[in-house]
């Protein structure tokens, strides 16, 4: 006898719908998250709307407001220093564990998203050159072969996600970006550990006048803004740390 189809969890369908509008940009911070609007929307019941609400909120990605519903979180300055401090040792440790783990299969695919990211380089198409980045950074979590830490990438990521979106508009910052991400590959691929965690670390903390245009741009008054980026940005130049993706 036949086995009967898995049932689909709709408040998990809503979520991941949603979590993909928030990582695109389509849903930015402060952008509202009504439950009746998600009831029309999917065609369901309060429960999955509501439910679907409840685990962005655990999530951190959706901040609830008194009687008014949720809206889609925002990180303050200091809370995205901090995060990006953790982002870079995780990200290191994810490429010195896929250079020692990945199969052959992954570091193969690895190889043809670095061609995706050279065929958008070469457009300067900042777009699609954000996607193809999300995809070659996937690719090593995947590789690291440790679900744990690449969940937790995953989630960071996505939290940081409103002044990440700027960086490739930046002059210049999808080429230094690829050069970085060849040298990441050249390690990953040759199973040099050290060569890989340092490489990593380098282009996640790269360009710190990026980090401060990028912090500039999030939903702040535009004098405050650039006062908080340069004032945040300074120390971490110092320190040869911004925020690269």
């Amino acid at each position: 006898m036949a086995s009967a189809p898995p049932r689909i969890n709709l408040s998990d369908q809503i979520r991941r719908t949603l979590e993909d509008e928030i990582h695109s940009g389509l849903l930015d911070a402060g952008s509202r998250i009504d439950e009746q609007a998600l009831m029309d929307r999917f065609d369901v019941s309060r429960t999955p709307a509501r439910e679907a609400i409840k685990h962005l909120i655990s999530a951190g990605l959706v901040t609830p407001l008194p009687r008014q519903g949720a809206v889609v979180a925002s990180l303050s300055v200091p809370e995205y220093i901090a995060m990006l401090e953790i982002l870079m040792q995780l990200e290191g440790l994810a490429a010195r564990l896929a250079a020692r783990r990945m199969p052959t299969v992954q570091r193969k695919q690895l190889e043809q998203a670095h061609v995706i990211c050279q065929r958008a380089a070469e457009t300067d198409d900042a777009e699609a050159y954000g996607k193809a980045n999300r995809v070659f950074h996937e690719i090593i979590y995947d590789g690291s072969l440790n679900e744990v830490l690449a969940r937790q990438l995953r989630a960071m990521r996505l939290r940081m996600r409103h002044p990440r979106r700027a960086l490739f508009d930046r002059p210049n910052r999808i080429r230094n970006s690829l050069a970085e991400h060849t040298v990441i590959l050249q390690a990953i691929v040759s199973g040099d550990e050290n060569a890989a965690f340092q490489a990593m670390t380098d282009h996640i903390s790269s360009g710190g006048n990026v980090y401060a245009d990028a912090i500039a741009s999030m939903p702040q008054s535009a004098a405050s803004a650039a006062a908080t980026a340069a004032a945040a940005a300074a120390p971490l130049r110092r320190r040869g740390k911004s925020a690269q993706v």
